[in-house]
């Protein structure tokens, strides 16, 4: 095991500090390190004068020829971290990458801004591949991607070899470890690097590894004393929002509404819900499209480029949709369905917000989700290969992940801190002020104790044998087949909820079975029974607090409020408008129409605009500022 470094607001800036980063800790840190090259390449390339937490070190660690393991969270700027060393030493460096969409996003950003890079994937004719090798095997990129497959069975590795390759970052890294959250095999065969590459320095990036995944990820690189740089995985420009799931259909739409005209990533479970959701948004206007495993290759890429330039606001996604996007600024993550890993959800999550402006991650939340990826891990399980311990350590190690992420949508505490604590980092006890918590927003169910007893009460009077979804079809008085046949419409519990819609109750007696209060059998058809608790509730001996099974009336933010001081609103309007200009985010638009620069020298100074930038859009964009021409 090695020491990790925590980047430190009391620190100075590219120093490394040993020790955990705290609630508040700085942004940004200078240029400034060892090595004065960091600071040009930095503002000539990218149009910044600072570096974010961490990159200086990871930086320097990849000139000095030092292995390093690198963990900060989606949108911490790990991409920057190999990006800049081949520019400022001259060299040819690989970047192992775990997905075609994302190899081509980052080549294509690259490109944009003259960066020589490229990529070998599945998706390239034999012509383009053969074009790549040549200008690798001239000298004239500074990056070359590559998959995992690809790279170890193709030959690549002599050609790398020849042209004399010192550096590898292995992005994603956690896909080599069996404890990540996203273990890929092929990711095994990396360990090849160290033995063919002896004198190469190997550098692992990932946004989310707990201690134990980050040493299984030393260990399967065969990393040497690695320099282990773990960022602050808190995002305080993200709000995180848990929402009781009433209507799936109607809440998405309500969350969407604070979000019209933005990107907006909405994840589901199944890929039915994923299609029949985008359907209904696209029925209300809303510029949406499905994606998932089950489309052809030709659709989903389809649906990632136009994402990508803007064309469709929305995405409704399984988690096969995401790692491949490198889009900055998309403002709302709704999960509708519980992911099944607090790492999953910081992953997914952190794909809101990338450029550091104020964004929202909103889940909507049932403990049935839980029952059902329970269902659907003993399931994959026992259908594997595996052997009976193996299966039952698969089991009980996806189960562990799966009720941590439970705990933390159940939990009444700040959402801020339960993250970054549960990845072993404190926050301190000040409020947030981004979180559905903090704010204030959540909203307690009038009379809940005496709600509670008639869902107890009713669970007893149909002798602990039915599952949620009849307990509240009978609390509804609701005249079902069921109901009637089972003389249940003449219990004195039938109807006593009637008030209520049927998402409605059955949210609440998944609160209940959340809290303890009831328990369920396991199975396919899980039914609801009573436990001592239940009737220490009877008894009027426990108080119950249940939540309104609906969205409320949501709170800006002081981090949203802060993103758009003194920018004139109407002049970004104009500028995004502009197709050509979706390489620019929205931090550097929003800086121009705070700004307004008037000239050349101006504009430069907007973070973002760097000289490739400047020349190749300088004139139009001080035209637009000056009302010298529209913005499309």
């Amino acid at each position: 095991m090695v020491a990790a470094i925590w980047y430190s607001a009391s620190s100075q800036a590219g120093n490394q500090v040993h020790g955990m980063a705290g609630h508040g800790a700085s942004e940004t840190a200078t240029a400034a390190s060892a090595d004065p090259r960091i600071g040009d390449v930095l503002a000539k390339w990218w149009g910044f004068d600072r570096l974010r937490p961490l990159q200086a070190e990871a930086i320097q660690a990849a000139l000095d020829g030092r292995d390093s393991l690198v963990v900060m969270p989606t949108g911490g700027g790990k991409s920057l971290c190999y990006q800049l060393p081949p520019l400022v030493g001259g060299t040819t460096d690989v970047v192992v990458s775990p997905l075609v969409a994302l190899m081509k996003d980052q080549v294509d950003a690259l490109e944009a801004i003259g960066y020589p890079a490229a990529a070998i994937h599945s998706g390239m004719s034999q012509e383009e591949r053969e074009q790549v090798r040549d200008r690798l095997a001239a000298g004239e990129l500074r990056l070359l991607f590559a998959a995992p497959e690809r790279l170890v069975n193709t030959g690549l590795l002599d050609l790398l070899a020849r042209v004399g390759v010192k550096r590898f970052s292995i992005d994603e890294a956690h896909c080599i470890s069996q404890w990540g959250h996203d273990f890929r095999p092929e990711y095994r065969q990396l360990a090849l690097l160290r033995e063919r590459f002896p004198q190469a320095s190997v550098h692992a990036f990932t946004a989310t590894a707990t201690p134990r995944v980050r040493d299984d990820i030393a260990a399967q690189l065969s990393l040497r004393a690695p320099e282990l740089l773990v960022g602050t995985f808190d995002r305080p420009n993200l709000c995180y929002r848990v929402v009781p799931r009433a209507d799936r259909t109607a809440q998405t739409l309500e969350v969407l509404g604070r979000h019209r005209g933005e990107a907006s990533i909405v994840y589901c479970i199944s890929r039915r819900e994923t299609e029949s959701l985008a359907a209904r948004l696209a029925a209300e206007g809303i510029l949406a499209r499905p994606y998932h495993a089950g489309l052809d290759a030709r659709q989903r890429h389809a649906t990632q480029e136009a994402f990508a330039h803007e064309t469709i606001d929305v995405v409704v996604a399984t988690v096969a949709f995401g790692m491949g996007i490198d889009r900055s600024d998309v403002r709302l993550v709704l999960h509708t369905s519980l992911p099944k890993s607090l790492e999953a959800y910081q992953q997914e999550t952190g794909r809101a917000g990338r450029d550091g402006l104020a964004a929202e991650c909103v889940l909507l939340y049932s403990s049935a989700d839980v029952f059902s990826w329970e269902s659907l891990v003993r399931k994959s399980a026992e259908e594997s290969d595996l052997e009976p311990d193996e299966i039952a350590r698969l089991i009980a190690g996806q189960t562990e992940h799966l009720h941590a992420m439970r705990r933390y949508a159940q939990a009444a505490r700040c959402r801020h801190a339960a993250l970054s604590e549960y990845f072993g980092q404190s926050y301190g006890t000040a409020p947030c002020n981004a979180c559905d918590v903090c704010l204030g927003e959540t909203e307690n169910l009038p009379d809940s104790t005496v709600v509670a007893q008639k869902i107890i009460s009713c669970v007893a009077r149909v002798g602990e044998r039915f599952g949620v979804r009849h307990v509240a079809e009978v609390l509804r008085g609701s005249k079902t087949e069921g109901i009637q046949r089972h003389g249940h419409d003449r219990l004195s519990t039938f109807g006593l909820l009637a008030a209520l819609d049927q998402r409605a109750v059955e949210n609440l007696a998944h609160q209940l079975l959340d809290q303890g209060l009831l328990a369920r059998t396991g199975g396919d058809r899980p039914v609801v029974t009573l436990n001592d608790r239940s009737w220490e509730v009877l008894r009027g001996a426990r108080d119950v607090v249940l939540l309104e099974p609906r969205a409320g009336r949501t709170k800006a933010t002081k981090a949203d409020v802060d993103d758009w001081r003194g920018v004139d609103r109407d002049l970004f309007e104009r500028l995004r408008l502009k197709p050509a200009w979706t390489i620019f985010d929205d931090k550097a638009l929003r800086g121009i129409a705070r700004d307004k620069p008037t000239s050349p020298a101006g504009l430069l100074r907007v973070k973002g605009i760097g000289e490739r930038r400047l020349a190749d859009f300088g004139a139009a964009i001080l035209d637009i500022v000056a009302g010298k021409e529209p913005a499309a």
